[in-house]
């Protein structure tokens, strides 16, 4: 017997885990040492994206005649990618996640990308699992909620373009996860569910993103205790939007268009890092009395004004971006109206401030020396350019000489 072949199953085991569980399995015909290891693999993943159609046709029928035989009291992960299910109809992929809850998973990550015959329905025991911390579904599943849920364990869910079969499936779904902390739904385009509410007390992360123009008619999120949030709403339909208070909000990201944003903008009051890009100007009288970094998306016509606005409204601010949002297009213009009056965060708290893609046009121009003049306190600002021509450097040279109210600030462009 060689070397490895001695060591402990364990070991053996724990060698296996780093290879793909095809590669591992295949072990098994080594020797009579090696028969049997595979079985208590702890972490099973099958994935057929660079698969020829034989190759997937054999992968399932491996799947339907290994997974029987594994050992391994708890299922650490399961996770099965699969970018052509016409070669495994929804009753094997039921029966195989019914197969991983009964073997006690942790963990399930489950994708179909490819149009099947019909949405593929999980089993109801996975909606009862005791075991179950992290569930991730994407493509072309229908979460259809049974009436009894009872997920004490899940901490994390993540939902990428699934269905619902009714309005309230989600809703019943959070109501019976009472210790889950990060929350992802990207809402699929062809689904007919309307109306979105979230109220999860554990919740400490929430990215919700719902596709252009989806007729949404009304979103309600109540999540006291969340940290992290991310937001993306593109709707031009006028709908309801109620958004409680988060307290203990640390980093927001906000790339919203629909009218009323005043219950969205009053819950992340607390925020102390915001990314954001709106369409309107939220309303006066805010205070964002704890935003520390602010990151502007100055792709909207509105920016100029919801620049002073938010400086107004953030005296305790350290570090100002403009930039643009991935997927988002500058208009080329940014009309400076400057304040009547330096707010209060120039004077004595932004030490950074960096501009993307400037371009040097009049009102860029004019905002870039506003901010080098009114910045008390100001220690760097750095200016990036998409041009790299003659006229490009003199522009930027102009900021460079231009005057400035920190005799400390570096003034750096690239």
């Amino acid at each position: 017997m060689d070397k490895v072949s001695r060591l402990p199953d364990e070991l053996l085991v724990k060698v296996l885990t780093f290879l793909p569980t095809k590669e591992a399995v295949s072990t098994s015909i080594l020797s009579k040492r090696w028969e049997h290891l595979w079985m208590w693999l702890p972490k099973l993943e099958y994935d057929d994206q660079h698969y020829s159609e034989s190759e997937r046709k054999r992968l399932r029928c491996f799947i339907v005649r290994s997974l029987p035989l594994h050992k391994a009291h708890v299922i650490e992960s399961l996770r099965l990618k699969l970018s052509n299910s016409h070669y495994f109809k929804p009753q094997v992929i039921k029966w195989i996640v019914a197969t991983a809850v009964s073997r006690n998973v942790l963990e399930l990550d489950i994708s179909c990308s490819s149009y099947p015959e019909k949405l593929n329905i999980l089993p109801s025991n996975l909606y009862t699992s005791k075991s179950l911390v992290i569930l991730k579904l994407g493509d072309w599943i229908l979460l259809d909620v049974p009436p009894m849920v009872s997920l004490p364990s899940l901490k994390t869910l993540q939902l990428q373009e699934v269905a619902y079969s009714s309005e309230g499936s989600l809703q019943r779904l959070l109501f019976n996860c009472p210790v889950l902390e990060e929350l992802k739904v990207d809402i699929w385009k062809y689904d007919n569910t309307r109306k979105f509410t979230i109220i999860v007390p554990s919740l400490l992360s929430l990215s919700l993103f719902i596709p252009f123009d989806y007729g949404i008619d009304g979103l309600v999120i109540k999540t006291p205790s969340l940290k992290y949030f991310k937001l993306r709403v593109h709707s031009s339909s006028s709908h309801y939007c109620l958004v409680e208070h988060m307290p203990n909000l640390i980093e927001a990201y906000i790339d919203v268009e629909f009218p009323n944003i005043k219950s969205l903008i009053e819950s992340i009051t607390s925020v102390k890092r915001l990314e954001i890009c709106l369409e309107v100007l939220y309303e006066e009288g805010i205070v964002f009395s704890q935003l520390e970094h602010l990151k502007l998306c100055r792709c909207k016509d509105c920016t100029s004004n919801l620049l002073v606005r938010l400086l107004k409204d953030s005296p305790n601010l350290r570090v100002l971006d403009l930039y643009e949002m991935i997927d988002h297009y500058y208009c080329g213009i940014i009309p400076w109206n400057p304040p009547s009056t330096v707010p209060a965060c120039m004077l004595s708290s932004l030490q950074i401030f960096n501009w993307s893609a400037y371009s040097g046009v009049p009102g860029e121009r004019d905002l870039a020396i506003y901010m080098l003049k009114n910045a008390s306190h100001l220690k760097t600002a750095t200016i990036w350019s998409d041009e790299c021509d003659i006229p490009e450097l003199e522009m930027l040279k102009e900021l460079a000489f231009s005057s400035r109210a920190s005799t400390t600030c570096e003034f750096m462009f690239d």
